[in-house]
């Protein structure tokens, strides 16, 4: 594999790594780039092994999620006390984001996911049904800010309950939909449900480490006799760059999300969905 090859799938990978904890769908700017410039199922030698690609460097973006958040998996996973350091909540033990919690939250998608994975590799990795989930999702995210409770009532991750966070698992099945957002959905959906914009985001990432794995390991096993050695050099590079630039994109995330809301992301959707549409489709 050449130099230009690696390029493609570093270029990829930061597309991926930029894109994925924004509001602005990642997979969705994949399917985008690769399809109007890229072309990677030319060189990869199938639509399967492309599609699996955009989905497994994905992972590279959650080991970047487990980097910024580890010392609130630990605590999750209840190994605090073989690791020591100090606890990421100031709560007590007992009123602390549960892993039950976060599972309850990833149970609607996940099954729904499952249940529908060859549909939307077949249909939905297009350029015309992307434009379609980005368009949509932006109005969500603009209903999100419109029709918000004016004073957050949950304000920490510790705050959650167990009902705000099987909505926010239901409203996530909207992200099954390349192009819509997990992000988008899940920041949204929780803030409609009374959170701040940070806690809502914050509940995204962490519930963004199972779901995107799982989705992961499931691709990637479902076409495994496609792959070939070829192809493992342009899976390494795209993992690491998009574990790069997500390290990146998710401090600045969190940093600027409590300040512009949802709004200015979803006008750059619209924008976006515009300008792609009067370039290739008018």
């Amino acid at each position: 594999m050449d130099f230009l090859t690696i390029l493609k799938a570093i270029i990829l990978g930061f597309v991926e790594g930029m894109t994925e904890f924004a509001p602005v769908s990642s997979t969705g700017h994949m399917v985008l780039v690769d399809d109007l410039w890229l072309r990677s199922q030319e060189f990869l030698g199938s639509k399967y092994v492309a599609n699996t690609f955009k989905v497994v460097i994905q992972l590279g973006s959650i080991l970047a999620v487990v980097v910024m958040f580890r010392n609130r998996f630990i605590d999750l996973l209840g190994l605090r006390r073989f690791v020591g350091g100090k606890s990421a909540s100031a709560a007590p033990p007992g009123e602390r984001l549960k892993l039950a919690q976060v599972i309850v939250g990833l149970i609607p998608a996940g099954i729904l996911g499952v249940l529908t994975e060859d549909y939307i590799d077949e249909h939905l990795f297009s350029t015309q049904t992307v434009l379609i989930g980005l368009v949509i999702g932006a109005l969500f995210m603009i209903a999100a800010d419109r029709f918000r409770p004016k004073r957050p009532k949950t304000e920490t991750l510790d705050q959650i309950t167990y009902r705000q966070a099987l909505s926010v698992g239901l409203i996530q099945c909207f992200s099954l939909w390349p192009g819509f957002s997990r992000s988008g959905a899940t920041i949204s959906g929780g803030v409609l449900l009374g959170m701040s914009h940070r806690t809502a985001a914050d509940f995204t990432f962490i519930m963004a480490v199972p779901i995107m794995a799982g989705a992961s390991l499931i691709s990637f096993v479902k076409n495994l006799e496609y792959f070939t050695v070829d192809a493992i050099p342009f899976f390494i590079a795209g993992f690491v760059s998009a574990f790069f630039f997500a390290l990146i994109s998710i401090r600045f995330f969190l940093k600027l999300i409590n300040r512009v809301k949802l709004v200015p992301f979803a006008i750059y959707r619209l924008v976006l969905a515009a300008v792609i549409y009067f370039v290739f489709f008018f």
